[in-house]
């Protein structure tokens, strides 16, 4: 199948495709005469692998991890589970984040009363000189 139906058929876009080619996530595939590019069934199951990677927010480094992982029948699961808490982790620090940065904006978005007047406690909170964060 050519790049255009390789990526409806995973999901990814034919530029996506063409990037996890370029920075070696997906093995070079065969190209036609013409220069075209064609992926096989097993291309087709690495490009699912990498798409519902990507979805659960695993980084490029990680899934290169993961899919060498993958491909390792000798492989413990232990490694995978410990490639995963990790990512929970970060993911866990991420949502901390958002979530104490949700409270300032709710904060300041009550102080403010969102009228005329040209006092505002959003910009006066974040023109502070001495300001944290």
């Amino acid at each position: 199948m050519n790049i255009g139906q390789a990526a409806a058929a995973s999901g990814l876009s034919a530029r996506m495709i063409r990037h996890y080619e370029a920075v070696g996530l997906l093995p070079a595939t065969q190209r036609s005469e013409a220069g075209y590019r064609h992926y096989d069934e097993q291309q087709l199951h690495t490009l699912r692998f990498i798409q519902r990677s990507r979805s659960l927010g695993f980084s490029i480094e990680q899934i290169t991890q993961l899919l060498a992982l993958w491909q390792d029948a000798d492989r413990s699961s232990a490694e995978v589970k410990a490639l995963t808490a990790g990512h929970l982790r970060q993911l866990e620090e991420k949502i901390a984040s958002l979530q104490a940065m949700h409270r300032t904006l709710s904060n300041l978005a009550d102080c403010c009363q969102g009228d005329a007047r040209p006092q505002c406690p959003i910009l006066d909170t974040l023109g502070q000189i001495n300001a944290t964060g």
